[in-house]
């Protein structure tokens, strides 16, 4: 395998986050193609005894086997770190392997973790019910509070866990406070990216121990495939993440980590561009209903915040109907051109009801807890023109009587 500029640390460091989204990582066989190759292969073949043995050692680099090294997953994982400013990146089988990997990897029996209530519903599932199993303690928080934090820190807590911005809600965590507690206090923050990825925001440069992501989303951009990364320093990721990888087998499949590749190419062109949409979207929204959740308009009770972490706000933002579940199944069903579905940072535009979908695993207590209301709707504003969009909203608003 020959490898180019892009796999030179010193080199791809100089370069601006669009450019490492398009070259950082790219490896070039013999042949010298210009576009990633795939590799779909589960083992290796070696010239000679001494040379797997020496593989599998750790004495001489080289892969070993496809659940631990591929060639395509590494190019991937080379080109995340790059754009996220880490030193070292593992890609997974999926976002909640990862986040699932980032937990799990580090917290034991008799541990304490306390996480943000603002999240995903799988996430929430596993710091409510999965760890516990395990008998790891937890404290759920407004992470909005930074008082929450330093109050939740008992002897035992090991980790700071929350999203920024959080799913669905959309509240913005302060990084560099909250961030900067943990390592007071020898805590690993973890931080769920997927909302923003390394093209809008990068919270190690907020003092982020572990950024973790669900690349199916932005990253990948297009509703393809199912894929997620876990991003750290070297020693973290060799030595704590890597151990729980290899014995437990998250890995992204290489057909995935070639199609991650692929949308990362175009990232920084969507997730602005997207952004872009989504604020005109946002204004028309705000006019029309009671509520509105994003970042980027002064209305967000932490928008001053958010501009400060953020070089733009996203696709995504949630609002909130009077007439609770009933008119917010009114408004999807009145749709034309956007459609209802559940996933996000896809580059067609997304309506769902987190209540009904993404967070009904937690019951109504937990969402009542979490913020997520009956009349709350979900939007992940795509590259169509904002105008289309307006307009096929506000007929499904003029029907569903909003």
């Amino acid at each position: 395998m020959k490898k180019t500029t892009g796999t030179n640390r010193s080199i791809t460091r100089k370069w601006r986050p669009a450019t490492q989204a398009v070259r950082a990582g790219t490896w070039r066989s013999e042949h010298g193609e210009t576009s990633e190759a795939l590799f779909l292969t589960s083992g290796y073949t070696y010239d000679d005894a001494e040379t797997v043995a020496a593989r599998f050692a750790g004495e001489a680099e080289g892969m070993t086997y496809s659940r631990l090294q591929n060639p395509t997953v590494a190019m991937l994982e080379e080109r995340i770190a790059a754009m996220e400013g880490a030193e070292a990146c593992r890609a997974q089988a999926s976002g909640m392997a990862a986040m699932t990997t980032a937990m799990l990897c580090q917290l034991s029996a008799g541990d304490h973790i306390v996480a943000g209530r603002a999240a995903f519903g799988s996430c929430r599932w596993i710091v409510d019910n999965l760890l516990p199993r395990f008998g790891i303690e937890k404290t759920v928080i407004d992470a909005r509070d930074n008082t929450a934090w330093e109050a939740a820190i008992r002897p035992n807590t090991k980790m700071f866990f929350f999203e920024t911005p959080a799913n669905p809600t959309m509240d913005v965590v302060d990084m560099e406070f909250v961030c900067g507690l943990a390592k007071t206090h020898g805590i690993v923050s973890v931080v769920d990216n997927a909302f923003a990825t390394a093209a809008l925001q990068r919270p190690l440069e907020f003092g982020a121990d572990v950024v973790a992501y669900s690349a199916t989303k932005l990253m990948d951009g297009q509703g393809r495939v199912i894929a997620g990364a876990v991003c750290g320093s070297e020693q973290w990721i060799n030595e704590v993440l890597l151990p729980f990888q290899r014995n437990t087998g998250p890995i992204i499949a290489p057909f995935n980590a070639w199609v991650v590749l692929k949308g990362l190419e175009t990232l920084d062109l969507r997730a602005h561009k997207q952004s872009e949409n989504a604020m005109e979207v946002a204004r028309f929204v705000e006019g029309r209903v009671p509520r509105i959740l994003h970042p980027g308009l002064p209305s967000h009770p932490q928008h001053n915040l958010a501009m400060r972490q953020m070089d733009a706000a996203g696709p995504i933002f949630s609002f909130f109907l009077d007439g609770g579940r009933e008119q917010a199944m009114a408004v999807l069903n009145a749709l034309e051109l956007i459609d209802i579905s559940n996933n996000i940072g896809d580059s067609k535009t997304l309506l769902c009801h987190p209540a009904t979908t993404t967070h009904h695993n937690m019951g109504a207590e937990g969402r009542a807890e979490a913020g997520v209301e009956d009349g709350m709707l979900r939007i992940n504003v795509g590259l169509e023109d904002p105008l289309d969009l307006i307009e096929d909203l506000d007929r499904a608003f003029d029907r569903a009587g909003v």
